[in-house]
């Protein structure tokens, strides 16, 4: 049966995980050390490791025999943690169980001792999403846990938690990954299952996965469904069913121009294309940021991370713009991104931000 790359890949050693180097080495020392504490809060952006280091870190401190901090998967314990009734490592999708009830069969269960490890470990994924009754059934868990229980809470929204939970933790923040550290995780992968991918390719998958090197994997199985196992830049921009850099930088190229006919034009034919005017928006307002990154930074695709056509179409669009200029027309298409959702015309309310970004132009010459 297929296993999908992200399962088939997910990180087993602190080594393994990708681009969170800040966060591995602290943990494996704590492990190396002993120095373990009762709470910790993974944070951060979907899909950068925190459920995956989550468990890492719970068969490291259980393991008799770690290596370098890592657990070995030989002992008897961690052959006993890999299998999914263990008792010992318990996960909770606080999505779906965040009642107060819940909590409160946690308080009961922690008295009793792990059966196969040194630790019991909680990892409460989504805690953000507990309701007020049960935070506060948490709290007292918190307050004066058993020296044998260590929580590991793991949230997209740390700003949901109440600072009495946030002060009783051990916080790591997990940061979104760099494109290059991603392309290289790629690459390294289809090595391995022998998939052949363009050089361009591999920058136009890790540039979609936004910092997440589970996105990537789910965007590459789609790649490799659809291009068995010849993966190209064109068929990868035809899957992620972008519409091209060019087609929104013919508006913003119009815009600079005055054009106003044209940009009309250009936003006639994506529409015809059957692309929904919310996401025009966005991308309007995303190409006009790369386009500030691409006059005023050094080293643009460090940032970016495009193919060389298309940073060359950037850096060729920005030397005709003012820099002021650009933000301002990124002000004003991020400005309709929430009202375009419940306009009766969207494309109406997208034509009203050309024209408005030509006035202003038109005011910055006077």
């Amino acid at each position: 049966m297929y296993q999908a790359l992200y399962r088939k890949y997910r990180p087993k050693t602190f080594d393994e995980v990708v681009g969170q180097e800040h966060i591995t080495s602290t943990l494996k020392s704590q492990v190396q050390t002993g120095k373990i504490g009762h709470a910790y809060l993974f944070t951060g952006t979907r899909g950068t490791g925190k459920t995956s280091t989550a468990k890492i870190f719970a068969k490291a401190i259980n393991c008799l025999n770690p290596q370098m901090g890592s657990p070995c998967y030989k002992c008897s314990v961690c052959k006993s943690l890999m299998d999914a009734n263990n008792v010992d490592v318990i996960e909770i999708d606080a999505a779906s169980n965040n009642r107060v009830d819940e909590i409160r069969d946690i308080r009961e269960k922690v008295k009793f001792m792990p059966v196969n490890g040194k630790y019991k470990v909680y990892i409460i994924d989504e805690v953000h999403m507990l309701t007020e009754s049960a935070f506060n059934a948490l709290l007292k868990t918190l307050e004066e846990p058993p020296p044998h229980i260590v929580f590991i809470l793991a949230t997209t929204e740390v700003h949901k938690l109440p600072a009495t939970i946030l002060s009783r933790c051990m916080r790591f923040d997990f940061h979104l990954i760099e494109n290059q550290v991603l392309i290289d995780q790629l690459k390294k992968i289809f090595e391995a299952e022998e998939i052949n991918c363009e050089e361009d390719a591999y920058k136009l998958i890790a540039a979609a996965a936004e910092g997440s090197d589970r996105d990537m994997l789910s965007l590459a199985d789609c790649m490799v469904a659809y291009c068995e196992g010849n993966i190209t830049a064109q068929k990868v921009m035809d899957i992620l069913g972008n519409t091209s850099h060019d087609i929104y930088l013919k508006i913003a190229e119009s815009i600079q121009k005055k054009d106003i006919g044209e940009a009309f034009t250009v936003l006639d034919k994506i529409e015809h294309q059957g692309k929904n005017m919310n996401v025009v928006a966005k991308d309007m307002t995303t190409t006009f940021r790369n386009l500030i990154i691409a006059k005023t930074c050094k080293d643009p695709n460090q940032i970016l991370g495009f193919t060389n056509d298309i940073l060359n179409l950037y850096l060729n669009t920005a030397k005709d713009f003012d820099t002021n200029e650009l933000m301002e027309d990124m002000k004003i298409f991020s400005s309709i991104e929430s009202e375009i959702k419940f306009a009766l015309s969207p494309k109406t309310l997208l034509e009203t931000a050309i024209v408005t970004c030509l006035t202003y132009g038109n005011q910055g010459k006077n």
